[in-house]
């Protein structure tokens, strides 16, 4: 196969402000634009206005470099979108730019090589302080994830932008998120997918020479492309694709103890409540327990360095505070919260369905991220928590007490227990073994 061409949605608006520092042509005009640019929308029509003038496009305008290594530039991109670290800035990007009119919205799509979106995502994902093995290791992690959703969606495109699925009645909502949320382009700039800053973040050597000496490379089981996944901390026990995504069993995606060797004194059985309340409730050795600030600041750029207490954390809700939550989150009025009672758990651990019980209504929601997001005004960190009350008189909690494990949704390979594999002098096919297992490096172009 040739390496392929990628479109990344970057960012969505009403109106969106761009510029260009040196000359870009809109494709079928002679038309060069140079300077700062106001895209906005009449009718189904895109207006670009600036320096050059006025230029107006039906639904789409596609603007190319005159020199390849010119970057535009777009103003107020959001960053972590609805987590707890979301923020507007500036960023750069090279290759083409696409602005598509959907509705009442422009969105700017990032036309370029699949190499060198990698290498913005290694820089956005990682430090330039990362062991080559820690970079070697996520460039073919993150390469396989990407031709894996590739291969999916141009085979399959989906008609609707509507969750792949949803499970709704009177007693429960379950819900998962993927990337086929996108389908206007391949996949977001943001966290939902991978993060992709563009040349915003700085190419270092060491991640040109991790793309470079991995090109074309992915991880291969039983001849087909893995889909990996990865986040930040698994918590010590890596979750089944199934439990957080849609029901397929990935043989590469099961439970991996992040050590290694098992810790002693624990029950792995984390679908049990009393394994996984020992289990969450301590600080066993792992990879990711680390508070190493060498090794954190490889993996944990300037604003992911905000959340310092990502293996085991503790939140704490007022009652009014929780109720207050959980109804501007679901939508729904349940009254004062009575429980959060876990219903089922996954083998890390992390609750997979959980019934909010309420004065008004009960209802049981899931999967992970449906419960990161209802029970926070942005993200928990995951959802392999356990529960505690506190009363004071009342027949109603005061206050509910989440203790809780891991930052993210634990699947595939965990980014922080990487980097401390890369420190301690793992090679990047024994970091990718440990995570994704039975896989194979194989390279496709």
């Amino acid at each position: 196969m040739d390496e392929p061409l990628l479109s990344v949605g970057i960012v969505s608006g009403p109106s969106l402000r761009c510029t260009f520092p040196t000359a870009y042509r809109i494709r079928g005009h002679e038309r060069q634009l140079t300077g700062a640019y106001a895209a906005t929308l009449a009718g189904h029509s895109i207006i670009l206005e600036g320096p050059d003038g006025r230029f107006e496009s039906l639904r789409e305008v596609i603007l190319e470099p005159l020199q390849p290594d010119s970057p535009f530039v777009l103003h107020d991109v959001t960053i972590g979108l609805r987590f707890h670290w979301e923020r507007k800035r500036e960023e750069r990007f090279f290759g083409t730019l696409k602005l598509l009119a959907d509705g009442d919205t422009i969105t700017a799509i990032n036309i370029i090589p699949v190499e060198e979106y990698l290498s913005s995502v290694i820089s956005s994902e990682m430090s330039a302080s990362s062991s080559l093995n820690l970079l070697k290791a996520h460039a073919i992690s993150s390469r396989s994830w990407l031709l894996a959703q590739l291969k999916r969606s141009r085979t399959n495109p989906r008609p609707t932008g509507e969750p792949r699925t949803r499970i709704e009645d009177s007693d429960q909502h379950i819900r998962w998120y993927d990337r086929e949320d996108h389908l206007s382009f391949d996949v977001c700039a943001d966290d939902h997918c991978q993060r992709y800053h563009g040349v915003t973040m700085d190419y270092h050597p060491a991640v040109r020479q991790a793309i470079r000496e991995t090109r074309g490379q992915a991880l291969l089981h039983e001849g087909s492309l893995c889909d990996t996944r990865f986040s930040k901390s698994c918590g010590g026990v890596s979750e089944l694709f199934e439990n957080v995504w849609e029901p397929v069993h990935h043989p590469y995606l099961t439970p991996v103890v992040d050590a290694p060797a098992r810790p002693e004194g624990y029950s792995f059985d984390l679908t049990r409540e009393e394994a996984a309340a020992h289990w969450i409730q301590t600080t066993p050795p792992a990879f990711c327990n680390t508070q190493d600030p060498a090794v954190l600041s490889q993996v944990l750029l300037d604003y992911d360095r905000e959340t310092q207490d990502f293996y085991r954390w503790t939140v704490r809700y007022a009652q009014e505070e929780v109720a207050a939550i959980i109804r501007e989150k679901s939508g729904m009025d349940f009254g004062q919260i009575a429980a959060l009672r876990p219903v089922a758990r996954g083998s890390s651990g992390r609750i997979m369905k959980l019934t909010i019980v309420g004065t008004q209504r009960s209802l049981t929601i899931g999967k992970e991220l449906e419960i990161r997001k209802t029970l926070s005004r942005s993200h928990l960190y995951s959802s392999a928590f356990v529960v505690s009350i506190r009363r004071t008189g009342n027949n109603l909690p005061d206050e509910f007490i989440l203790k809780g494990a891991g930052w993210g949704h634990g699947v595939g390979m965990c980014q922080i227990g990487a980097a401390v594999m890369g420190e301690q002098g793992y090679s990047y096919d024994r970091i990718l073994n440990h995570y994704f297992t039975g896989t194979a490096i194989q390279r496709l172009y």
